[in-house]
């Protein structure tokens, strides 16, 4: 019997937290004039583990997509139960997950070359969609993300191999310093925190809608901070923020009277296909992270109209 692959990304399996360097390169093609980014926007997102991008759609499609998420928040009762998250506490919907198997809309949207190729050609390969959800962040309601990186999770959980993975959100409302925009530490996505703590089972439950294992320590946690800054891009709806799997971020809660809120969408290469859990037993269910033999997306061109998906 074969010997099991070692694991590059340990964690969760020691009661001290370490900073290990990351193995996997950040931008996985080389520039040339048809990229879908400009170079300084490629190397930024190199540097920096993330880049927003503005004025990708028009007015028209915004309010397309505006119109399309609000009804979903309107009416859960018609998605898949699993799929609606909520606060702790309250009914107040956190997020909706497997957004584009749920709407024709927001599948489109993932497919959309626009977003879709720009992820093509960050990742070096085919792609296609781990993970989608709205988030919703309330007025007044809307509680915190806490910090964390989502590839640890990925990692551990869900089985995916390495770092060839990335997420964009589409902001639906507009995103000020002061209704819990997404933060981010740059830089960070170069270092693997891992983290203390075995993992219950079914951690899912419990970590969609607060996170307590998979965290990282706050002593850590400082020390990126104090290494790199934190950044808190902003942007009316229309603005995509692009961020790589390994970097750090969360967000605090919604005090404002002013909602957020985001289409999420998280692509990952087909050649990076998840495998067995690293951490856990019982691999999360598939509205989080997508198993089996993937589907490259076929990218679609052209506006987000309702003509459009006839």
């Amino acid at each position: 019997m074969a010997e099991p692959k070692p694991d590059p990304y340990p964690s969760r399996h020691t009661t001290v937290p370490e900073m290990r360097p990351r193995l996997d390169p950040v931008v996985h093609s080389d520039w040339n004039e048809g990229a879908p980014l400009s170079r300084e926007q490629a190397e930024h997102f190199d540097r920096h583990g993330y880049l927003v991008l503005d004025d990708l759609f028009s007015d028209e499609e915004i309010g397309f997509l505006q119109r399309e998420t609000g009804k979903l928040l309107a009416d859960p009762d018609a998605l898949a139960a699993e799929t609606v998250i909520t606060e702790r506490g309250s009914r107040e919907i956190r997020s909706i997950f497997e957004i584009h198997a749920q709407s024709p809309v927001l599948a489109r949207l993932a497919a959309d070359d626009r977003l879709a190729g720009v992820a093509r050609f960050l990742l070096g390969d085919e792609v296609y969609i781990h993970q989608s959800r709205l988030n919703y962040k309330p007025g007044f309601k809307g509680k915190e993300f806490y910090w964390h990186s989502d590839f640890e999770t990925w990692h551990v959980e869900d089985g995916m191999p390495r770092m060839r993975a990335l997420s964009m959100s589409v902001l639906l409302a507009e995103n000020t310093p002061h209704n819990g925009p997404l933060m981010l530490i740059p830089g960070s996505h170069r270092t693997f925190l891992t983290c203390v703590g075995e993992t219950p089972q079914d951690h899912y439950l419990m970590s969609l809608k607060k996170q307590e294992y998979g965290v990282p320590d706050e002593d850590s946690l400082a020390e990126l901070a104090h290494r790199h800054g934190i950044v808190a891009p902003v942007g009316k709806p229309g603005a995509v923020v692009i961020f790589d799997c390994n970097v750090m971020h969360g967000s605090n809660g919604n005090i404002t009277p002013f909602p957020r809120a985001n289409a999420f969408l998280v692509y990952n290469a087909v050649s990076n296909r998840l495998q067995a859990p690293y951490g856990v037993d019982k691999p999360r269910p598939a509205f989080v992270a997508a198993r089996g033999e993937p589907e490259a997306l076929v990218l679609q061109s052209g506006p987000l109209m309702a003509e459009a998906l006839a």
